[in-house]
Formats: structure tokens, C-alpha cells, sequence
């Protein structure tokens, strides 16, 4: 029977209560089956072992009507259930127009912060139609479907509310395309790795106080990028090759780096980086981790020696963007579709070109731009915002690291 079929017709709604076990959903249905209703909706949930199924049908014969009733809250009865039948006309209401996923990643997820974003998205014109949730550790993840307002108003309003609660919200427009394939490129630097590599190669020269003050105010936004890659690569003159293999093995990947590629790439994801760091580093990364696009400076090399200088196209701001578009252009995904992943001043091009820009524990101005931001240490909890649960990602898993 479709909707317009449905729209006038009597309806009943039975709503199940009590603890849950298997074999609840067959029985409710098998009894009313003996009265020849149609089913028009189902929705069940089952919390802490509780369970509420609601089943929305079509009303039977006047002169079944009771004994209907009788015999559901018999049936319950002899379950230990509680059952409520309630008389209507037709199917819910149809959902607005204008649908998101809101997800609240929160560490812990409180009360307060819970009423607060829900309490914003109805001020926005908003309603939420279901809840539920994606994960429970490392942090606690839950997703809101909304309805009757456009996701970037939506967007817009929960932006600050969230950096003032303490939570994590990301908004996304609903619909087929977030099932399609996409492409997420992340930076390297503070992101993918807990290192900025330039200060491991000064280290080795130790000259690390000082690269590090100038990654920083580059960070920052205070310092033209490639003046300030140019100045710090020059006290790197005179090093040899062979420290290159040294800071390969000193880089330490983020909490959930692996995890999340993994995760990525068994749904058929393509991944990337782009990085204001050194080729020498990122393709060493491409191959450990079987990313499909890695594009970074190059640190030139001559008679087994740093020269001091880099080679080729200066990846910068910029060229980040302009990396992202490329990856996405040879990946044959729209750029709609490509999520971006970065911290620093240096990303935020590469975050507002992409469909979803994610600031992962970025600095103040970048979490500001971008629209939404990570602020717990662990990269995997950016495939939440996908939409995918935890529960997924440990079934792909199966409990095994494929990457070395």
C-alpha cells in the first residue's frame, strides 16, 4: 500500500515495551497477522538490554478491533512486555525539507552538552527525527537525522555552540551521495603523525630550537609559508643522506592513523596526503600505508648531502588546495565528495575547498574556519563523521593490523 493509499486510511500504532529477547518481533507480528493488517512503518530500539518496537498498522475490521487489542495484551502479558495501542489515521508525518546527520562526538557526552545541541537545533527551525548512536570509546559518538532546516544554516548555529559546550559537531547534508565513494586527503604533520618533520631533520643539526619557532608562527598564520620553509630547510645545509632513513623511523603515527586508512581503503575509499613536509618522508608513508596519492617538498640532495634547499613545486597553502582538486580530478570523485583533513593555518585553503573540511586539533583560527572540528587525539573518530559506527569498523577489522 503506498503513502496516498495510506494517508486517510485507519491506522493503529503498537508499541511494545519490556526486556528484550529473541523472538519479540516474530511473535508481535505473527499475532497480528491473524488479523490481516498491513504493516505501514516498523522502528525498534533496544537499550541496556530494553526494548521498545513500535509497529504502525493498518486497523482491522470494527468488529476485530477488540479482540485485536485483547489478544495483543494478552500476548504481551505472557511475556512479561508492557503493549499501548493507540488509534489513528494514516502514516507520520512526512519529514521538511532540508536533511542533515548531526554528529556530537563527545568526551564524555554529557547531559548538558545533549540538551544544548538539541535545544540550538530547534531554535534553527529543526527537528530530529532519530538518534543514534555511532560509538561508545574512545569517545562517545552519537548522529541526530534532521529535518525542516538547510544544513549550512544548521551548520552555522552549531558551530559556536559546540566550541562553547566542549563537543565536536559536524553537519552534513543528507542523502545517497554520503554512501558514495569518496576521497579523503589529509595533511602529514600534526595530523597524520604526532611529528612536524622538519623539526625531527633539525634535531639531527641541531639547530631544533629555532626550526621550531618558525614552524610555529608559520602555523600560526604570521609568516609567509614558503619564506619560512625556505629559512628552515637552510639550516638543514650539510647534513648527511643518511639521516633521512633516521627520521623515517622517529616518525610516530597519530592514535587511530591506522585505523582509520584501513578502514577507508576496505570500503573502498581512496586516501591521501598533501604536506608542507618532505617527499623523503611522505612517499615512505604511501608505501607503508597504502594511501593512493602523496604529494609533499622536496628536500634536495646532492653528492649525499642536504643542500639546504628544496626542489620543485612549493607545496604551500595553495597548493594544497590545488593537490586536493588534482587528487580528486585523477580519483574521478567530485569534489562535493572529498573530505579534507588538516591543523594548520597552511590547510585551511585545501579544508573550505573540500565537502567536508575537518580541523583535527587545530589551532584556534583553523577550527574557526573549518566546518567542523576534532579535538580528542585520535584520527579514527573522523570516519563518525562518515556515518560509519565503531561496531563497523571492528567487524572489518576482525581484530587484525594489516599495515606494517
Amino acid at each position: 500500500m503506498s503513502a496516498s493509499q495510506t494517508s486517510d486510511v485507519p491506522t493503529l500504532l503498537v508499541k511494545i515495551f519490556g526486556k528484550d529477547r529473541p523472538g519479540i518481533t516474530a511473535g508481535l507480528f505473527d499475532t497480528l497477522a491473524a488479523y490481516s493488517v498491513d504493516v505501514v512503518d516498523i522502528e525498534q530500539v533496544v537499550s541496556r538490554g530494553r526494548l521498545v518496537l513500535c509497529a504502525l498498522v493498518t486497523e482491522p475490521t470494527v468488529a476485530s478491533q477488540g479482540e485485536l487489542r485483547a489478544t495483543v495484551h494478552s500476548w504481551a502479558e505472557s511475556l512479561k512486555l508492557q503493549a499501548e495501542i493507540i488509534s489513528g489515521t494514516g502514516d507520520n508525518r512526512p519529514r521538511g525539507s532540508g536533511r542533515s546527520h548531526v554528529t556530537v562526538l563527545g568526551h564524555p557526552l554529557t547531559a548538558e552538552a545533549t540538551a544544548a545541541i538539541a535545544a540550538r537545533i530547534t531554535e534553527t527551525g529543526g527537528n530530529i527525527d532519530r538518534i543514534f548512536r555511532l560509538a561508545k570509546y574512545p569517545v562517545t559518538a552519537v548522529e541526530f537525522a534532521v529535518s525542516g532546516c538547510e544544513t549550512e544554516p544548521l551548520r552555522t548555529a552549531l558551530a559556536p555552540q559546540a566550541h562553547q559546550i566542549g563537543v565536536d559537531v559536524a553537519v552534513v547534508s543528507a542523502g545517497l551521495h554520503r554512501r558514495a565513494q569518496r576521497l579523503v586527503v589529509m595533511d602529514v604533520d600534526s595530523t597524520l603523525i604526532q611529528d612536524e618533520v622538519i623539526e625531527l631533520f633539525a634535531a639531527h643539526a641541531g639547530c631544533e630550537d629555532k626550526v621550531a619557532e618558525v614552524t610555529e608562527a608559520a602555523m600560526r598564520g604570521e609568516l609567509d609559508f614558503e619564506q619560512s620553509l625556505h629559512a628552515r630547510v637552510a639550516l638543514l645545509a650539510g647534513l648527511d643522506a643518511s639521516v633521512v632513513d633516521k627520521v623515517r623511523a622517529e616518525v610516530r603515527l597519530t592514535p587511530g592513523a591506522r585505523t582509520l586508512i584501513r578502514t577507508l581503503k576496505r570500503l573502498g575509499y581512496q586516501v591521501g596526503v598533501v604536506s608542507g613536509g618532505f617527499t623523503q618522508v611522505t612517499d615512505d608513508l604511501k608505501e607503508r600505508l597504502g594511501l593512493d596519492f602523496a604529494s609533499a617538498n622536496t628536500l634536495e640532495i646532492v653528492d649525499g648531502k642536504l643542500t639546504g634547499r628544496v626542489t620543485g613545486e612549493i607545496v604551500d597553502r595553495a597548493g594544497k588546495a590545488r593537490l586536493l582538486r588534482r587528487f580528486a580530478l585523477e580519483a574521478g570523485v567530485p569534489l562535493a565528495q572529498t573530505v579534507a583533513i588538516g591543523d594548520g593555518a597552511n590547510d585551511l585553503d585545501m579544508l573550505n575547498a573540500a565537502g567536508l573540511g575537518v580541523a583535527f586539533n587545530a589551532k584556534p583560527v583553523v577550527r574557526k574556519a573549518a566546518h567542523t572540528a576534532v579535538n580528542v587525539p585520535f584520527l579514527d573518530t573522523v570516519l563518525y563523521l562518515l556515518g560509519i559506527t565503531r561496531e563497523e569498523v571492528e567487524a572489518a577489522d576482525g581484530g587484525a593490523d594489516l599495515l606494517h
